[in-house]
């Protein structure tokens, strides 16, 4: 088994633990096997990055090099001048923030891990080594990714700013981390109280899609924040509301012994810097034996129920035409809805999908009036959606739970028209569908409504898309492949086609608008071509 610096440094301490009645062979074993565990699980920064070929590497510490490079954003703001309460208070923001959701992502599998005590708690080891064990490895796992996140603006600050305000910064991050912890703790104790397993888990995965999607698109929002005010010039001392603000708690020591602010509020804040998280580490002391008894509900798997909804019925009924098809829809349905992998995969392109037609139409209007807007044709910025619809559908064959694919083989099935048609439509409808309406109704706003032709236009454009995008990707049977594979089996030329095809079919419906009621001309052949196509393009066998 690989040995870590981290165990070889804890060797220095053996004296001490086997003083407090610790078996320190084993906890040291114990802590061993975590941190491989560790390594080969891969971190929600870099879902997607990773292939099975790569399982033998230490996945944690890739995600380490992307932490430290979310870190560098928060330097600019060490460098801004002498209003720390502001300053600290962003940069605080920002490390909450991250640490937060990486804790509730990625760290919820080691902090609700019931197979502890199921497992080791069954050998000859007692309570008492288990429990150091498992503080020492969350100490572990929270300061790397604390370092990594916070350590480029920490040394920024030693250069910069002093040695005084890197004590200031070091201590602030320490107790910032103690307070993030048992936050999150008692979070999920607050979940269990009330709910069951079931909805913990389907807490952690939306956490796990919103840092997905923050990430990749937070850096188009960081680079606009400094053209849109001088953060220099914010002043936040004095304001009764901002008590209500972590981030200002531990912002405020800063103020008191750098820049020397005895305000009342700064002095308040600076005491509650320290005291909330001492004090929640009592409480939650006190409130683990309840933690523990409500974490026994993870165990347990909570019933699904279906949907039937009305409006989902009759949607079936008429999209559908055969009772086969109808119930491949429904299936399709049940696993994009209930699959937290699925979801994990394919929610942050839909999260993409809604945000880039308005980051693109922003970039295109910059200067204009809201006249001038409605006026304009920025309104074709809406396909910049339709160019995630590639990596949507090239998911649609795979699962985590992949090897219950074997159903095929032993149901009667002699034609898999059905089948395709059933589960493209149900991914068209139920996930795309909502996204391209959300998107429409907030440009018909912007527009005055003088587009709703135009997005009848663009939302069967997107059908033409899709039946495209089926030719060209390989014939997968829905869910029946591991999301390893997926790369592999389309590769990047066919995703280049499908969205070069995409753009094709963007500058047809630019072309034909300049042209004497030539959007209706296309919209009329789009619907021949739609009506025709779909009676061909899914009467296919399945790829190997």
């Amino acid at each position: 088994m690989k040995e870590y610096s981290i165990l070889k440094f804890l060797d220095l301490f053996e004296i001490i633990f086997k003083k407090m009645d610790i078996d320190y062979p084993a906890m040291r074993k114990i802590i061993q096997v975590k941190l491989l565990l560790d390594s080969r699980r891969i971190s929600t920064v870099m879902q997607g990055n990773t292939d099975k070929k790569d399982q033998d590497k230490n996945n944690f510490y890739k995600s380490l090099i992307m932490y430290f490079f979310i870190g560098l954003i928060m330097i600019p703001f060490i460098f801004m001048g002498d209003n720390y309460l502001f300053q600290m208070t962003i940069i605080f923001s920002l490390f909450m923030f991250f640490m937060t959701t990486t804790l509730i992502s990625d760290f919820s599998s080691v902090l609700l891990d019931l197979r502890d005590k199921e497992i080791i708690l069954s050998k000859p080891i007692n309570n008492k080594t288990l429990n150091m064990a498992k503080i020492i490895h969350i100490t572990i796992y929270t300061s790397m990714i604390t370092f990594a996140i916070i350590g480029p603006s920490l040394i920024a600050a030693l250069i910069a700013k002093g040695f005084l305000f890197f004590i200031i910064y070091l201590i602030e991050v320490i107790l910032i981390n103690l307070f993030l912890l048992v936050l999150t703790g008692l979070v999920y104790l607050l979940i269990l109280r009330f709910f069951d397993g079931e909805k913990l888990r389907d807490i952690i995965n939306y956490v796990q899609i919103g840092l997905t999607i923050t990430i990749t698109v937070g850096y188009q929002l960081i680079g606009r924040i400094f053209d849109i005010v001088n953060l220099g010039e914010i002043d936040l001392s004095g304001k009764w509301w901002s008590i209500i603000l972590p981030p200002m708690w531990f912002a405020a020591p800063f103020e008191f012994f750098l820049n020397n602010d005895k305000s009342i509020l700064v002095m308040l804040f600076s005491l509650l810097a320290l005291l909330v998280p001492i004090l929640s580490i009592l409480i939650y002391i006190k409130a683990m034996p309840a933690f523990e008894s409500n974490l026994q509900k993870l165990s347990s798997v909570g019933g699904r129920t279906k949907d039937k909804s009305k409006i989902s019925h009759r949607i079936v009924n008429i999209v559908c035409r055969s009772s086969e098809e109808r119930t491949f829809y429904r299936f399709t349905n049940n696993m994009i809805r209930n699959e937290r992998e699925f979801k994990l995969r394919v929610y942050p392109s839909l999260g993409f999908s809604i945000v880039f037609p308005f980051i693109m139409l922003f970039n295109s209007v910059r200067g204009s009036s809201l006249a001038q807007i409605a006026d304009s044709k920025a309104y074709f910025n809406i396909y910049f959606a339709a160019f995630f619809l590639p990596s949507l559908m090239q998911f649609i064959g795979n699962s985590g739970n992949y090897k219950g694919a074997w159903i095929y083989k032993v149901m009667p099935i002699k034609d898999y028209e059905p089948v395709f048609r059933g589960a493209i439509k149900s991914v068209f409808i139920n996930l795309f569908t909502p996204v391209v309406l959300l998107i429409s109704f907030i440009f018909l706003m912007i527009f005055k409504f003088k587009i709703i032709d135009q997005l009848i236009i663009v939302y069967l454009n997107l059908i033409l898309a899709t039946f495209i995008v089926f030719i060209l990707f390989k014939k997968d049977l829905p869910f029946s492949r591991a999301f390893e594979t997926t790369e592999r089996r389309n590769g990047f030329l066919k995703i280049l086609l499908s969205v070069a095809a995409i753009g094709i079919l963007v500058l047809i419906h630019y072309f034909s608008h300049r042209i004497g009621f030539g959007s209706y001309i296309y919209l009329f052949i789009q619907i021949i071509v739609i009506f025709v196509s779909s009676k061909y393009i899914f009467n296919v066998e399945p790829d190997n």
